[in-house]
Parts: structure tokens; sequence; C-alpha cells
């Protein structure tokens, strides 16, 4: 009976289980290299990024990229980005993606916290978030079908930044293709890259405090400046208009006695032209310092483009077209016209000035609804409700020093002879001292706008007409206050009415007005008042010679006002004013005028 041996069985010789042990020995000594390599490789960027932090934390965007490529390299994965979060936690918006593929940047994601629950209830508790599988880790799933899986990203080591204790952002670093597994050390280098980051946002944000507070103190400055030579200007403005009135006055009364062929009258009449062009500057330095009186009526503004559009296509020649935009359901707003107007020429004929080779000027009107965000980022301006005119040209366009000084008085970049450098100061006054505002754009070679802003009223349009009277008809008869403290000004105002049959009493101040008047018993028809006095101004007068007798109507002149006297007191109709310096023609139409609407 033959009995099966038992087959052999091949038992691994020693020799070869010793090249498996020395096989495994290799493999970890392999992997520690690996890891101390890596460990060397992230401590070496460590270091960098310490001297890169220092010297380019200012330049936000420059100093993102570098940090996220630095985070690809030393982490060795496909992307690295980092993200911003809205202040109301909200969402996050990504501000720079490095792909280490293909070494590009893009900025064009945003996220809502409301559909990533998990992530961003783990973004504000955990340093890092080390989703070794991203697609399964309960915190990163929320992403798979709309982020990770259009991307085959498939692990995420995404590191929060923190300022002051609150997180502001996250940095992503991201996987493609297979799972990892995130060392302590990766992860440490992770939040290292967070941190660095934190470093760069905030030195931004103390970059651009320092630059809001430095822009805040030029601003003041600036602000200063212009205050204080506007009230050199108005001063000197106020004593010119005084001496204007005489020396038109007295000169108009001499050409008016003068034979026409006497020879003085071409030296007179060269007297009058200069006071004239005088008077047009005094006007502008009122303009600027915001020390006129103004005339407010509720007006629209397509309409007074309309009406000027003939008169402005002669003033800028035949080689600028002028194209007109005006917004159909514009709003009205309440401005002296004359005023307005002003504006409006001085903007066209400095648009044309900076087209000498011709060009497009654009006059476009719009409404405004002005915010707090705007109003903080434009000085002067104020939150509300605006009609806007604004003016743009294809010209040469100006620099930033220009634009600093673009409305200081007597400024100009013209040839000698060729400007006043008024213009733009006389835009400026009118809109402060309308209540609006004035924003100005322009780059080199590329042109200029500027916006004028003007409060936004409901209302009916205003008639500006005004009826012009015939010498015949200046006539009167009438008993006359006349309160001037100009002893010059008065004896011309006195001699005119006089003249023309008015019975005249005459006082150098308030307290003289009042007193005259409880001596008096005879009827006055009208005080003819200046506005600005010594002791008392006109509208306090006014108001005090009331309680004493009745007055009749009230007529206010001056070239000035004071701060508390831009506007005409409330019981006085807008047409009860006169102008400095005036002609005696003016002065004897308007206290015609101002009598007979009292008779009416």
């Amino acid at each position: 009976m033959n009995i099966p041996q038992p087959s052999a069985v091949e038992l691994p010789s020693a020799n070869t289980l010793l090249q498996g042990k020395i096989e495994d020995v290799r493999r970890a000594a392999e992997a520690v290299g690996q890891r101390e390599r890596r460990l060397e490789r992230l401590n070496a960027i460590l270091v960098e990024l310490a001297t890169h932090a220092s010297s380019e934390a200012a330049d936000l965007k420059s100093s993102l990229r570098k940090l996220m490529e630095y985070a690809s390299m030393g982490l060795a994965v496909d992307r690295a980005s980092v993200w911003l979060l809205a202040e109301d936690g909200s969402g996050i918006r990504l501000l720079d993606l490095y792909d280490g593929r293909t070494s590009q940047h893009s900025e064009d994601i945003a996220l809502k916290a409301a559909d990533f629950p998990a992530y961003f209830g783990a973004l504000q508790t955990e340093r890092c978030i080390a989703a070794h599988d991203a697609r399964t880790d309960p915190r990163t799933r929320e992403f798979r079908d709309c982020y990770l899986a259009p991307l085959g990203i498939v692990s995420m080591l995404d590191a929060s930044v923190r300022l002051n204790g609150r997180v502001v952002g996250v940095v992503c670093n991201e996987q493609i293709g297979e799972a990892r597994t995130w060392t302590p050390e990766e992860q440490s280098f992770a939040g290292s890259i967070a941190d660095r980051v934190a470093l760069a946002l905030e030195a931004h944000q103390r970059s651009r405090t320092e630059e809001a507070l430095r822009r805040s103190e030029d601003q003041f400055r600036q602000a200063q400046k212009m205050e204080a030579v506007g009230r050199l200007a108005g001063g000197v403005a106020h004593d010119f208009n005084n001496l204007l009135t005489v020396i038109l006055g007295f000169s108009e009364n001499a050409l008016l006695s003068l034979d026409e062929r006497d020879p003085l009258r071409s030296d007179l009449d060269e007297i009058r032209k200069a006071g004239e062009r005088a008077a047009t500057l005094t006007r502008q330095l009122l303009a600027f310092s915001r020390k006129q009186v103004l005339q407010p009526k509720v007006l629209d503004l397509n309409e007074m483009i309309v009406a000027t559009e003939k008169m402005l296509r002669r003033l800028i020649g035949e080689d600028i077209e002028l194209v007109t935009r005006p917004s159909p359901d514009l709003g009205k707003l309440k401005a002296d016209p004359g005023q307005v107007e002003q504006v409006i020429l001085n903007l066209v004929v400095n648009a044309r000035d900076a087209m000498p080779r011709g060009g497009t000027l654009i006059l476009e009107t719009a409404n405004a609804d002005l915010d707090e965000n705007y109003a903080g980022g434009h000085p002067g301006a104020r939150v509300g409700r605006f009609v806007t005119l604004a003016v743009t040209d294809t010209g040469t366009g100006m620099t930033d020093e220009v634009k600093a000084r673009l409305f200081e008085p007597f400024f100009t970049t013209k040839e000698q002879g060729k400007g006043t450098g008024l213009g733009l100061s006389t835009v400026y006054g009118i809109v402060k001292q309308s209540g609006g505002n004035i924003d100005v754009s322009s780059e080199l070679g590329r042109g200029t706008t500027f916006k004028i802003f003007l409060p936004r009223v409901e209302g009916r349009n205003e008639s500006t007409f005004r009826r012009r009277l015939q010498a015949a008809h200046v006539k009167g008869k009438e008993t006359i206050l006349l309160v001037e403290d100009e002893e010059a000004v008065r004896s011309l105002a006195r001699g005119v009415l006089a003249r023309h049959g008015y019975t005249v009493l005459e006082a150098r101040h308030g307290g003289e007005a009042l007193l005259l008047c409880e001596r008096s018993t005879a009827p006055i028809q009208l005080v003819l008042t200046d506005m600005v006095m010594p002791g008392m101004t006109g509208s306090e007068l006014v108001r005090r010679l009331r309680d004493v007798r009745p007055c009749g109507k009230t007529l206010f002149m001056s070239g000035y006002t004071d701060t508390s006297l831009i506007q005409l007191p409330d019981s006085a109709s807008d047409e009860d004013f006169l102008q400095k310096p005036f002609s005696p023609q003016s002065l004897l139409n308007k206290v015609r005028e101002v009598l007979d609407s009292s008779a009416a």
C-alpha cells in the first residue's frame, strides 16, 4: 500500500527575507528624507516670506500673488487662492488665484455663505480645514457638485485669515486628481501663509487710511486757502463796487450833459468802458467768494440749455461739434437764472479753449440721488436729490497739479492776455453758493468732464421776464428814504432821483434813518437802502422801520453781502434788489419798477 507523501512547501530563504526588510527600510528612509526635504522647503519659504511681507505688503495685489505662488510651491498643490469674507459674513469673493499648472491668476468667483453652512461654520471655529478627501469630508462636501467636481479637486487645505480675532478671509490650497493626507507641518505652513495674508491686508488698510488722511488734510488746507482768498476777494470787490458805482454813475451823467460833438465825450466814454470792465471783474470775484445776492427761481435746466444753444454754437465755432443730451424726466432746480447761465457759458468757453484743433462738446443733464458713500468720497458733496449738468470735451485734458488749482482765482494755463483766470472761479462760487457741488474728471489727451450738482426741488417754472421801461416813464413824484453809508454813492443816487422828480430823504446809516422817520410825518413810498452798513444791516433797518411807521416798498442795493445776508429777507420779493455798481438809468428803472408794482 502506497501512502502519498505530502508535497514540499517552499519557504522563503533567509536571503529573500533580508532583501524585503532592506526594501522596507529603504522606503521608510526615503519617506523620511522626502519629509525632511519638504520641511526644509517649507522653512526656506517661510524665511523668504518674512522678507517679502515686510518689503511688499503695501502693494496688496503683488503681495497676494506672490503669497499664492509660495503656497503652491511649498505645499506642492495644483491651486492656491485667497478669498475675502464680506463684512456681514454673507459670503466670500475671490481676490486672487494661482494655478501652478498654468502659472495663471484669476479673480472672478463669489460664493454665498447660505449655500455652504457647514464650511462657513467650520471656518469660524477651526484654524485649518484639512479635508483629505474633500468629496466626503462633512465640512467641504457641500462644494462637491458646484465646485469640486467641475474642477477635479479632491483634497483641500484651507486656513482662515484673521485680523484682530475676526475671520476676514481664507487661503485655499487645492489638490486635483487624488486624495492627499495633509501633515501637521503642512497645516502649520498653510496657517503661516494665512498669517502673511493678514499682514498684507492690514498693511493695505493702514496705507489706505493714511492716504485718506493725507487727502483729507490736503483738502482741508485747500479749503482754508480758498476761504481766505474768498474773504479777501469779497472785501476788495465790496470796496471796488462802491467806487465803480461812483465812476460809472458820474461818467454817465457827464456824457448826458455834453454835446455830441464835444471832444471830451470820447475820453469820458473810455472811462465808462474801463469801469464796466472793472465791474465785470468784481462780479467774478464776488461769485468766487460766494458773497453775491442771489435771486433764485424755480428753473428747468433743459429749457435753459435750449434757450442758449444758438449762442453757444456761435461761441464755440464751426470746428467743434455741440451735442446736447437732455434727460426727459429732469427735475427742477432753484437757483439764480443769470448765475446758472453764467455757469453754462464759462464751462463751454473753458471746453472750447481746451480744443484748439476742434472736437466734440457734450452737454448732458440728469437727475442724481447722492448717498453717504458718494458724499464721503467727494469733498464738499452733500447727501440729497440733485439736478446735474455734465459738460464734456474731447480736448487736451489736464494734469493732477492743474486740477488741484483749477478753481483758484487768477490761476490760468492760457497765454498771458488770453484769460483772466476767473472763469472757473466764478463757476465754483456760483455752484457753492447755490448749495451745489462740482466734480471734475480729466485725463491728459483724453478730455475733461465737469459735472455740476444743484439741489432738486418741486414746483413750477418761474418767469424770468422783466418789463423794460422807457426813459419817459422813469420820472416820479414819490418820497424816497435813501440810506447809504458811502457818501459818494449816496450823493450820486440823491442827485439822479431828485433830477427826475422824486423827494429824497437821505441817511448815512440805519440809526439816522430811524431817527429821520420818527421826526418826519411825510409819507414814504420807498426805502432805498444798502444791505451792508456799519451798526445795522439793511434787513434789520427795514424790520425796525415797520415798527415805527408804514414805509411802502423796499429796494435793497449792494455789491456784496456777508454770510448772514446771502439771500434777500423773506419779506422781500426777488425783484427788490439792485446790484452795485449800477448806472443812473438802471437805478431809475428799478425804482420805478418797484414803485409801480406796489401800486398794482
